[in-house]
């Protein structure tokens, strides 16, 4: 199981430069249907992204103290399902 942070820092990592990309785009549009394609990804990827901080929301609340940071829930819009993977280490670890 060391393999899963791995795994979630990777694609926390790809997500990252997905949204870099996109954000770009936005301001210094590539040329051609990159552009139309990357706006229209970044248009989905935001609608995934807050359902996802409503998931968050909904499933952790009881399971885990949440700090006033989780609930910016920054992380979690930003990264998504490699936060909300992130969150379900932590209630499945064991208390020690």
């Amino acid at each position: 199981m060391k393999a899963m942070p791995l795994l979630i820092n990777l694609g926390k990592a790809i997500t990252l430069i997905a949204w870099l990309m996109m954000a770009y785009n936005l301001v210094m549009p590539f040329e051609g249907n990159v552009a139309i394609i990357l706006n229209i990804l970044f248009g989905i990827t935001c609608m995934m992204h807050c359902f996802q901080v409503a998931i968050f929301h909904m499933l952790f609340k009881t399971l885990l103290p949440l700090t006033k940071l989780d609930y910016l829930q920054v992380q979690v819009f930003i990264f998504g399902i490699f936060s909300l993977l992130a969150y379900r280490q932590k209630v499945m670890t064991p208390a020690s």
